[in-house]
């Protein structure tokens, strides 16, 4: 089985690969997605009140979640980071009966 955090590694493992000083810090952008507007909101406005960015928009990528809040935090990307973020994510985005959709970023290159 494969975990997060085994994709999260296996990601990393392919930006290292094609170049990337995964110790340079750079803005990631979590996606989590919801079923309503209202649930994407309160969850971002829970993020924001913490100090992050996030974005709400209608994205219709997950047929039954709709409604995509991105997060963005400035890290370096690591494994063990991007979990842990996912775990803080995940626990207050499943009362809402949303859940994470992946994390991305731009390459900042050696």
């Amino acid at each position: 089985m494969t975990t997060d955090r085994d994709d999260n590694e296996d990601a990393l493992r392919r930006m290292s690969a094609n170049g990337d000083d995964l110790n340079r810090p750079r803005d990631v952008n979590f996606s989590v997605v919801f079923p309503t507007e209202n649930a994407a909101e309160q969850f971002a406005e829970h993020f924001r009140g913490l100090g992050y960015t996030v974005t709400v928009e209608l994205s219709e990528c997950v047929d039954e979640l709709p409604w995509d809040a991105t997060v963005v935090k400035h890290m370096a990307p690591s494994s063990d980071e991007i979990s842990e973020f996912e775990i803080v994510l995940e626990e207050a985005a499943t009362p809402l009966s949303g859940r994470n959709d992946g994390w991305g970023c731009f390459s900042e290159l050696r």
